[in-house]
């Protein structure tokens, strides 16, 4: 069993690793306890404890993550507390929500596309961009269909 200490060292570990990745540092750290927390569960007031931040910090940073699907919340039996919760397939559910991610880019370069002149410099930029998001939605689900396979070789699935 990991010691508090531990479980602390990770959540800064990752939730750098996170913010150099581009999510903002508070929410990063956030993920980070929830994942590592022994049942994946945490009210807001155990994250704040954890964490050192305030309530209206945590409730901001847990309103982003469930909106990209890294964490849900849930309500607590018989309670009025909201629990924040982490699956074991939050990575693959949060990389997986690209479809939503990327259309309305494809889309708006299809339109940019659609509104340039074939000469100009800037319409091949755009089918350049707009083919490389397709290429990466359609390597998306070709890596989705692996990691399945791979998590039966593994026995992940028990």
């Amino acid at each position: 069993m990991s010691t508090p200490e531990q479980r602390a060292a990770f959540v800064e570990r990752l939730g750098g690793a996170l913010t150099s990745a581009g999510l903002a540092r508070l929410p990063s750290r956030i993920f980070a306890a929830v994942l590592v927390d022994e049942d994946g569960r945490m009210t807001a007031a155990e994250i704040g404890e954890t964490l050192g931040v305030s309530p209206a910090a945590v409730s901001g940073a847990v309103k982003y993550l469930d909106g990209v699907g890294m964490v849900r919340r849930e309500r607590e039996r018989g309670s009025r507390r909201d629990v924040f919760v982490v699956d074991d397939e939050a990575w693959h559910d949060t990389l997986l929500q690209a479809d939503a991610i990327y259309a309305p880019m494809i889309a708006a370069l299809d339109r940019g596309i659609e509104d340039l002149p074939a000469d100009d410099p800037a319409h091949h930029r755009l089918e350049v961009s707009r083919e490389f998001m397709r290429f990466l939605l359609d390597e998306l689900h070709g890596i989705n269909d692996r990691w399945l396979a791979r998590r039966k070789e593994l026995h992940l699935d028990e």
